[in-house]
């Protein structure tokens, strides 16, 4: 017997411990895990390979493509923000004293003053009445009435206005007379009512007047105006 012989005797003898059986179920669940495992791994891979592929395609390109030549900034220009303001819009200065209703709206103190008029139609009219709004310093004309013809100061009723509603603010009834008036009335459905009555400081001979609304509502209900002196006596017809 030769080696051959004896190397195929031994194949034939039965092993000293049987083998065990395979875990079937465990290396089918194992060999799945793995898979799964490796999958994953590829994807990455494949993701990681594709990036560095473009990677490499930008990274050239811009090895291609030239620095472009520097170009000269121009100075930004530099913003000087004003600095903020307080001020009001200038109010047309009043002749004399601004006078005080007592009626007060929402938008301020309905008061009266003068202003001064300078038309060339009307050369001897240079000033008329304004009726506005006062809100601490602040003045606001709403109506402006004077003169059409003659002259401001001729003896009598002048610029005679308001009734009417501006800004949902009803306007007393004013005007103003040229003489010493201490006292003008009108008639009002029968009854006599009495106007308001204040000294223009800026000439002592004209007298600003004006009407309680809540008696006076327009001046389409009024009556010839009737001013007296101190002493009663009627001073016009």
């Amino acid at each position: 017997m030769n080696e051959l012989d004896d190397f195929r005797a031994a194949l034939r003898q039965p092993p000293g411990e049987p083998f065990a059986e395979p875990d079937l179920a465990r290396i089918m669940r194992d060999g799945t895990r793995l898979r799964r495992r490796r999958r994953v791994l590829t994807g990455t891979a494949g993701i990681a390979a594709a990036a560095a592929v473009v990677l490499v395609i930008v990274f050239a390109v811009q090895l291609r493509q030239p620095s472009p030549a520097p170009v000269a900034q121009p100075p930004a220009p530099v913003s000087v923000t004003p600095a903020p303001t307080t001020s009001r819009p200038p109010v047309a200065q009043a002749i004399g004293d601004v006078v005080g209703t007592g009626i007060r709206t929402p938008a301020g103190e309905i008061v009266l003053y003068a202003k001064a008029v300078d038309l060339p139609e009307l050369p001897n009219v240079r000033f008329g009445l304004v009726a506005g709004f006062r809100s601490g310093d602040s003045l606001e004309a709403v109506l402006v009435s004077n003169e059409t013809r003659g002259t401001d100061l001729s003896f009598g009723f002048h610029a005679t206005d308001g009734g009417e509603v501006i800004r949902d603010q009803l306007i007393p009834v004013f005007g103003y007379f040229s003489g010493r008036a201490a006292r003008i009335t009108t008639t009002v459905h029968g009854k006599t009512v009495d106007a308001h009555l204040a000294t223009w400081t800026a000439d002592a001979t004209v007298v600003i007047f004006w009407f309680d609304p809540a008696q006076v509502p327009d001046s389409a209900v009024l009556t010839p105006l009737i001013a007296y002196d101190a002493d009663g006596k009627r001073l016009t017809k």
